[in-house]
């Protein structure tokens, strides 16, 4: 999947300073920035984080009745990413049921019968976007908590801005805030999503209203990023000109 290019964004309008309208922009905000850095297909997941699992099959019968489970729900999640979480494939996907023939285990059961595998920790992964795409917030925060990376970084960024997403959406300020940067600090060398997950969280501080910490974080994507598109083309300077600062 393919990760966002900030600079390609509309600029992120000048706060206000009245907290009940920055909450009410928040609410709105991970719809701006969503499918395009946090939706990440199934099949990519595999490759990320299942190889293991194929590796160890002979040695390992529950995973790789696991991976057979999870496989027909991670087909259908993958389409859904490039495609769109309709409300049904997303309860096919998350319960189980009959698509186009085609029996699916629901990712809920693979975690409940499955629980310690890869292909379950994958599930959790897969049921958060699910969750957070139906706006049920609480239960998207939950099973993406529970994610464990396992050292795939880039995927461990995208739960955590989607962490993000969904505290914004409850209008928790800051803890969508603290997600936000936590996605940037995954693995700060990484020059793909580190710097869209620090563009992110600047431009969620600017549109909360939180100055200081949009000058810093778009100071630190300059600083460290100096190649990226957003600071290359000039869109971070513009943004910290907006913010009164000119150096």
């Amino acid at each position: 999947t393919s990760t966002i290019n900030m600079a390609e964004k509309n600029v992120v309008p000048t706060p206000t300073p009245e907290t009940n309208e920055a909450l009410d922009k928040a609410k709105g905000f991970w719809a701006r920035y969503s499918k395009p850095i946090t939706y990440i297909g199934g099949a990519v997941i595999v490759l990320i984080l299942g190889w293991y699992a194929y590796l160890n099959f002979v040695k390992l019968p529950k995973e790789k009745k696991a991976n057979e489970s999870v496989f027909a729900a991670e087909k259908v999640f993958d389409k859904m990413a490039s495609d769109n979480f309709s409300k049904d494939s997303v309860n096919i996907v998350l319960n189980g049921g009959d698509l186009g023939g085609t029996n699916i285990t629901g990712l809920l059961k693979v975690i409940s019968n499955y629980s310690g595998t890869k292909a379950a920790n994958r599930a959790r992964y897969m049921t958060g976007a699910c969750y957070l795409h139906i706006k049920e917030y609480d239960k998207a925060i939950k099973y993406l908590k529970e994610f464990d990376g396992n050292g795939a970084d880039q995927v461990q960024s995208k739960a955590n801005i989607m962490i993000g997403h969904a505290y914004a959406e409850q209008k928790k300020t800051e803890d969508a805030l603290t997600y936000y940067k936590k996605a940037a600090t995954v693995n700060e060398k990484d020059e793909s999503i580190t710097p869209d997950a620090l563009m992110l969280a600047a431009s969620y501080a600017d549109f909360t209203g939180k100055s200081k910490d949009a000058i810093d974080l778009y100071k630190k994507v300059k600083d460290k990023f100096p190649t990226y598109m957003a600071v290359a083309n000039g869109d971070v300077d513009k943004q910290l000109a907006r913010l009164g600062v000119f150096n």
